[in-house]
């Protein structure tokens, strides 16, 4: 039986376009949209239909926005050309400068040598603590209160007031600041060493804040010292807080001694400093060295001397000046009382000067050699010429007496010296000239020469050239008063130079303090040669010499207590009413002794003066000539000194006739 199939379903073609003619593929033109008819209305009576939307212009709108762009582009275009172009240089420089910083490198400062080489002032690393007061502010720190924090760590360690380092710290935009200067290695160490511990602390807190101290920096300088103490301060002076010379030789050879400080200029961030290529360094050149004339060991050797005679008399002071006799350099320079150099803290104004050429005063006797010059100069008498001394001597308004009273005496001139005679200098002197006043010019030419009342050549700050009036200036009683030394006034070192002058042969060398000086660059370069003048003729000299071993070596001489065996010694005692320097009134009196040896072959010339002794004798040959025997003697063994060859030919005291 067939199968019956299931009927066919009808499979729709694929369409074709409208309009498509016998399959041809042609299309038909479209059909045109029929018009949109409008929507009924609501049905509500008596409303009208509602209006379609229109869109604004938006136009207007672009314009504006169009316009305030082009007006800020403007202003941002005006301020870059400010910047980049008209004020680019400031800009540059101002950015510069909060960029790199710059400090000075301090030069260190020449070393002062006594004349064998010996340090008597020198310079050691130090360092200038500073700090950054912006790294202090809150912001930076994260501590609310640094300044205080920082001020109350470091002022015991710097010895300062924790006010003031708080004031300094707190400065608003200050990026520098100077806490302390000159400061030693230890006390950076102790600092350093503080900063590490905070620094950890604030690294076991998480971060929270900073190490106080984290602003705290250090440059490297140099700190002057004295290794001897007060030996020789009145020289040396010293150097103050800025690291320049206050006083003595540190304030008159500053220039040469502080070299030229160099600059470091590098860039910094937060107060470190960042390598850079912008970096500069210009490094500092060192201080020239200076070698003095001084011989350490002579200075101290002086200096205890006169210190110790000072303390026993109850003293203001005193002085001592050793020289030598054929260069005018001076070996020592003493003053009592003195300083320390090293630490001034305690130490008043009026000490910090240098007393043996600043002090002046009436010399008394030991200024009786000049006049005796004078006389022998001028042929007016000879060592053994009679004077006859009386007890009293009247002239002008005054009656003029010696140290002790006595019958007449009949002297030599050369007894005259040796017992110092007042009245017999008056008289001598008196033949200078046919009246007083040619007298009287006549012996002020010879002072002159001899240094009184003229700076001495060292140049030295606030050394006085002392008082001598013109002689038509003298009053009554100096016609006859300056004579013996009393009327006129002069310092330690002129009176030395006086003796150094008759010991030289008459001829006057200017005294010395700077042997030499050696630059940065090893080269030594010799001190000028000084000064030379004739005084008196050699003849002159050595008579003089002989004089002045009679007031030493002879019994009848005042000077006995400055005998030094072995050696032949020329000296001369002086006890001078004094000056009280407050009141300008005579009070007290100055004691001295000045002197030289070998006298056959003179050498070294030494002076002591004491000022105001109140305890004990005040006679200058019993109080300074065991200082000047005590420093001689040390003097002479030093320098390998010679005992004298010869005898001294002795000349008497008193005259004889027919001697």
């Amino acid at each position: 039986m067939p199968s019956k199939e299931p009927p066919r379903r009808r499979v729709p073609g694929p369409a074709r376009p409208r309009g498509a003619a016998g399959g041809t593929g042609r299309p038909r033109p479209a059909a045109r949209p029929e018009a949109r008819r409008p929507r009924p209305s609501s049905g509500r009576p008596g409303r009208p239909a509602p209006r379609s939307l229109r869109l604004g212009n938006p136009r207007p709108r672009l314009r504006l926005v169009s316009l305030g762009l082009t007006l800020v582009m403007l202003v941002f275009v005006a301020r870059l050309l400010q910047v980049q172009a008209v004020d680019a240089h400031a800009y540059s420089a101002k950015a510069k400068e909060n960029r790199y910083l710059e400090y000075t490198v301090a030069a260190e400062r020449g070393e002062i040598t006594d004349r064998n080489g010996i340090a008597l002032a020198t310079s050691v690393d130090a360092y200038d603590i500073t700090a950054d007061p912006k790294m202090f502010t809150p912001a930076e720190s994260k501590i609310s209160d640094a300044p205080e924090q920082a001020a109350a760590l470091l002022a015991p360690i710097l010895g300062k007031d924790a006010a003031t380092l708080t004031a300094q710290l707190s400065k608003p935009g200050s990026r520098y600041t100077v806490l302390a200067r000159r400061q030693t290695p230890q006390v950076w160490k102790q600092i350093k060493d503080l900063k590490s511990v905070l620094a950890d602390k604030a690294a076991e807190n998480g971060g929270k804040g900073t190490s106080a101290l984290a602003g705290v920096f250090q440059e490297p300088t140099t700190k002057r010292v004295y290794p001897n103490g007060d030996l020789a301060a009145g020289i040396l002076g010293f150097v103050n807080a800025d690291g320049k010379g206050g006083g003595g030789l540190e304030s008159q050879l500053n220039e040469e001694l502080a070299g030229q400080d160099g600059k470091i200029r590098y860039a910094q961030s937060g107060g470190r400093r960042v390598p850079t290529a912008g970096a500069k360094e210009i490094p500092a050149v060192e201080g020239t060295d200076v070698e003095l004339t001084i011989d350490r060991d002579i200075q101290w050797a002086a200096q205890r001397a006169i210190s110790e005679q000072v303390e026993a008399s109850k003293a203001d002071g005193g002085y001592v000046v050793v020289q030598n006799t054929r260069t005018g350099e001076l070996l020592a320079m003493a003053n009592a009382p003195g300083f320390d150099p090293n630490d001034l803290s305690t130490v008043g104004a009026g000490s910090l000067g240098n007393a043996a050429l600043q002090d002046v005063y009436e010399p008394g006797s030991t200024a009786k050699v000049m006049s005796m010059a004078a006389v022998l100069e001028e042929g007016a008498a000879t060592p053994l010429t009679h004077v006859t001394v009386p007890n009293r001597l009247h002239r002008g308004d005054r009656l003029f007496k010696d140290d002790i009273d006595h019958k007449t005496w009949e002297l030599t001139l050369n007894g005259v010296l040796a017992k110092s005679s007042n009245i017999g200098t008056i008289l001598a002197t008196g033949q200078l000239g046919k009246t007083q006043p040619e007298a009287n010019k006549v012996l002020y030419s010879y002072l002159r020469k001899f240094g009184i009342g003229r700076p001495t050549g060292l140049g030295y700050p606030g050394e006085s050239a002392g008082i001598l009036a013109e002689p038509q200036d003298w009053s009554t009683s100096q016609q006859y008063t300056i004579p013996f030394g009393q009327g006129l006034s002069l310092n330690a070192v002129q009176a030395a130079s006086v003796y150094s002058t008759i010991a030289n042969g008459g001829v006057r060398i200017a005294p010395t303090l700077v042997r030499g000086t050696k630059g940065a660059d090893g080269r030594y370069t010799q001190a000028a040669k000084p000064e030379e003048t004739r005084v008196v003729s050699e003849k002159t000299a050595k008579e003089l010499s002989t004089m002045l071993e009679s007031v030493v070596g002879d019994e009848e001489g005042t000077g006995t207590k400055a005998r030094i065996p072995g050696y032949r010694v020329a000296g001369k005692t002086g006890t001078a009413n004094r000056v009280d320097p407050v009141s300008g009134v005579y009070d007290g009196y100055t004691a001295s002794f000045a002197g030289f040896a070998p006298a056959d072959d003179p050498q070294i010339t030494v002076y002591c003066a004491i000022q105001n002794p109140t305890k004990g004798d005040y006679f200058g040959g019993q109080i300074c000539g065991p200082i000047y025997k005590k420093v001689m003697e040390f003097a002479l063994k030093t320098l390998q000194t010679e005992p004298s060859g010869t005898k001294s030919p002795g000349l008497p005291v008193y005259f004889q006739a027919g001697g």
